[in-house]
């Protein structure tokens, strides 16, 4: 029965990739399609649990009055009916009415519902462009889609519940007082006007407080996933100290924020206590008097202050829900922020997969630059052919790495245009635009998983026997024979750690490498790949480098002139522009900024 509920609401929906509203109620909207049916099942149920309860309040009213003015001799006579229908409330409608609002609500809603938003919004943040995460913590992302998909779930039912509830509620209480005498009602409307009051002045004051503490918590929480990440840096300058203290900072703040609410929450709590308690005097002391003049009976003081006390202990509930809503409000208003930012770099709405035939690259007079600053790109023309292998040189700031992202399309150009074999990159999708692309990097970033998931990253359907094979041509197989982690997996099966933290800088390199020749895309840039690998691993996997090149276009980029002297052609970049081109040779004859540099290398590096 529970997964029967479990399965009605689909938690993996076909992920939408249009830019979230901005507006609030928009947003909450957006991401609610598809759980309306079940959202509503749970306000019909909720109203029918609220006006049993009180239609119960309303017998036992008739039961201190049956008890009190009826004889025990033909008491049970009289009112049998009676009593097997509210028999039957009790022991069956009621429950059913709970278990069925329980299992909409706990097995279909509240596992599945914001699940559903993780999901999509997930699926839209992969989506946006190196930028975006530039500009963020990453710990700070995952914190807000986190907090918002369950604000959003929290603002949704919580709504729904509290005003379905509320109105049955307060409305039928209204309905069996004044029936009894209309003067009891006056208690309940002086109470509603200062509740509401109450709620005017608590309520807004919570909620502005709550979404600074949820940007105060994502911000704290973003500094000690920054430390963390960087644990290395950090210890490498003794700076635990003064980690402790930029993440204190951030505590700090969020206590403030904190502080601020519970100042707010006694104030309410105090002023609640004290209108609840005149409530129950005022009509208490108002029931007694109508009773001394015979005009109320004993069993309607019973319903009257039974409701009462219901009221009471249901307006701290509906308090505490409707900060919470607004609570949670801040917490969408403030996700919002991050999380519905359109997308920069975009596929064409008319986009068709790339047709790699042969892997020729155009540059066509690109100009590029990252904001209104200095342009990093300036009317740079390159043509690259087929299988043709080129270096590419220049000073750190040149523009060799922009070159790069503009082909992978980071970035999109500012004006001019980049084709393969023909055809506009912006034109094409990003994903088979990248499919048909390899890279290694200087920096190599490898996953949190095993060694076999990272190597078969560019080609997930790729057997064991490929994979290993792959390893063995990148000079991997024997320190991938002698891992072990912490669960106790070995070899191909060892996780490597967050980034690969757990492996030297030349074995993450090595399985990066291992990765793009299984990957075996028809274009290889290679940001200085064998950077980090010492010198008889590099000259053991220059070979299979070199023929992993065979047939591909391949752009590498070097500070060390001797890995890239023997490629086809090499193209010299200075200040956004290409100077020079030529074989190495050629270069060093034009005794130009090539053949400078290379004099100036010292241990084969670019001096500035």
């Amino acid at each position: 029965m529970f997964r029967w509920f479990e399965n009605r609401l689909n938690a993996f929906p076909e992920p939408c990739y249009e830019q979230p509203p901005r507006k609030f109620l928009a947003f909450c909207l957006y991401y609610t399609r598809g759980a309306w049916p079940y959202i509503a099942l749970t306000g019909l149920l909720m109203t029918g649990i609220a006006l049993t309860e009180v239609w119960l309040f309303s017998f036992i009213g008739n039961i201190v009055d049956w008890l009190t003015e009826q004889s025990r001799e033909t008491f049970l006579a009289d009112q049998q009916l009676w009593l097997i229908g509210m028999g039957v409330v009790v022991l069956l409608v009621l429950p059913l009415l709970v278990v069925g609002h329980s299992l909409v609500t706990y097995q279909t809603l509240l596992g599945n519902y914001p699940m559903r938003i993780r999901w999509l919004v997930h699926n839209y943040l992969l989506r946006q462009s190196l930028t975006f995460y530039q500009d963020e913590f990453a710990g700070r992302i995952a914190t807000k889609m986190m907090q918002t998909a369950l604000a959003v779930r929290e603002c949704v039912i919580k709504l729904v519940d509290v005003i379905n509830y509320v109105s049955v509620y307060f409305i039928g209480t209204l309905i069996i007082v004044a029936a009894a005498d209309w003067r009891l009602m006056l208690p309940l409307l002086g109470w509603l006007a200062c509740y509401l009051v109450l709620l005017r002045y608590f309520v807004p004051r919570l909620g502005k407080v709550a979404a600074q503490q949820a940007d105060a918590r994502s911000v704290m929480t973003g500094r000690i996933v920054d430390s963390y990440t960087n644990i290395q840096t950090v210890k490498l300058f003794s700076h635990a100290q003064r980690e402790s203290a930029y993440a204190k900072e951030g505590m700090s703040n969020f206590l403030g924020t904190v502080h601020k609410q519970m100042r707010l929450v006694t104030k309410l709590y105090v002023c609640l206590y004290a209108l609840n308690s005149l409530l129950l005097f005022s009509t208490a002391a108002l029931a007694i008097s109508l009773w001394l003049d015979e005009l109320l009976s004993v069993g309607a003081i019973a319903v009257a202050l039974s409701l009462v006390m219901r009221l009471w202990g249901m307006s701290q509930w509906i308090m505490w829900e409707v900060s919470a809503l607004f609570e949670n409000i801040g917490t969408v208003q403030d996700g919002i922020q991050s999380i519905s930012v359109p997308q920069v770099i975009q596929d064409a709405p008319d986009a068709e997969p790339l047709a790699c035939s042969a892997g020729a690259v155009t540059f066509d007079h690109v100009d590029f630059h990252y904001s209104d600053d200095k342009p990093v790109l300036r009317d740079l023309h390159l043509a690259i052919e087929a299988g043709e292998k080129i270096g590419v040189v220049g000073r750190s700031g040149a523009g060799k790495s922009t070159l790069v992202n503009l082909l992978l399309r980071f970035y999109d150009v500012t004006s001019g245009s980049i084709r393969i074999d023909g055809q506009a990159i912006d034109q094409v999708t990003q994903d088979s635009l990248r499919q048909h692309i390899g890279m290694v990097t200087q920096d190599t970033s490898l996953l949190h998983r095993s060694v076999r998931d990272n190597i078969a990253y560019g080609r997930p359907d790729a057997s064991d026997a490929m994979i290993e094979a792959a390893a063995a041509r990148a000079e991997a197989t024997d320190f991938i024979a002698d891992l072990e982690d912490s669960q106790g997996r070995r070899g191909y099966d060892a996780h490597v750690g967050e980034r690969g933290v757990k492996l030297s800088g030349g074995q993450r390199q090595r399985i990066a490498i291992a990765r793009v020749m299984l990957k075996d895309a028809p274009i290889l840039i290679l940001d200085e790949a064998t950077s980090a690998l010492d010198s008889e691993v590099e000259a053991a996997i220059q070979e299979n480098l070199y023929r992993l090149m065979e047939g591909k276009t391949v752009i590498a980029i070097a500070h060390r002139l001797s890995t890239i002297a023997a490629m086809d052609r090499l193209v010299v970049m200075d200040e956004g522009r290409i100077i020079e081109q030529g074989t190495h040779q050629e270069l060093l004859a034009n005794n130009g900024l090539y053949a400078s540099l290379w004099q100036r290398q010292s241990g084969g590096f670019i001096a500035e």
